[in-house]
């Protein structure tokens, strides 16, 4: 990934190519969930003056007039509620003026909340909006078919570039988690555009070796309850399943513990 080139502001230079169609700026928000911090991603065709954008993030000035910077911003989506891709939302709108659009209405500012299977046209550029819940349960992708020749699709936290997801219990939870791997894996070996970590390829080939490591925990909390009864508690199946987890991300494998003894119990 290379820089765009475009330094006429003096901000749209911190933009990266991320695909046909996308380019992405690192929000400066490092973290032990947020990794080296959130991509937000400028979507927009060649030639087009206009942009949409997606995440803008934390509340950083520079990073939103980078943002701002890179075209006529049409629209902001949102891919879920968390404060590291929601933060800005509101100061974004009134930079721009242009519409937010989330799946809550909470997480709105001047536009509609998105809908699961709606299409819309931004900065030139078709985009499929795909539900996904199970990171949260407001969780969506954007489906860009015509980026490339594969497509792309930004999947927000619901797969990172590196890493896996934490699933939020209870608003997230395992079994939809899922059929949304199932749903992502449909759309074949799409470029995929995290919020988190580098970009990657091949989207269905990640969405099974999600599917695969998710498996593969369940048969340790499996045993765990095997070792330790059936109604052992989060702490105890976490110190027998993440034995050496750092204490800073203690709390996530926790929920993640729960997530899936709500899973294997119901």
């Amino acid at each position: 990934m290379g820089t765009s080139g475009e330094s006429s502001t003096g901000h749209s230079s911190s933009l990266q190519r991320s695909s046909e169609l996308t380019r992405f700026r690192l929000a400066p928000n490092p973290g032990p969930m947020s990794l080296d911090g959130t991509n937000s991603y400028v979507i927009g065709a060649p030639g087009s003056p206009y942009v949409a954008v997606v995440d803008p993030g934390p509340d950083d000035e520079n990073h939103l007039a980078a943002l701002a910077s890179a075209g006529v911003v049409d629209v902001v989506l949102i891919t879920h509620r968390h404060a590291d891709h929601t933060e800005a939302s509101a100061r974004f709108h009134q930079i721009t003026g242009a519409p937010v659009r989330a799946a809550l209405p909470e997480h709105c500012h001047g536009g509609e909340p998105l809908q699961d299977g709606e299409v819309l046209t931004a900065g030139g550029v078709e985009i499929r909006v795909v539900g996904t819940p199970g990171h949260t349960s407001d969780s969506l992708c954007f489906h860009l078919p015509h980026d490339g020749p594969t497509g792309s699709v930004l999947t927000g936290d619901t797969i990172l570039g590196r890493g896996t997801t934490v699933l939020d219990y209870p608003d997230g939870r395992l079994g939809d988690y899922l059929a949304s791997l199932d749903r992502l894996e449909e759309l074949g070996p799409a470029t995929l555009l995290p919020a988190h970590g580098p970009v990657l390829p091949a989207l269905d080939e990640k969405c099974r070796e999600y599917r695969d490591h998710r498996e593969q925990r369940l048969d340790q909390i499996r045993t765990a309850l095997k070792n330790l009864g059936q109604d052992a508690s989060i702490p105890a199946v976490t110190d027998a399943v993440y034995p050496d987890v750092a204490p800073s991300v203690r709390w996530a494998a926790e929920t993640s513990v729960a997530a899936q003894l709500d899973y294997l119990r119901s």
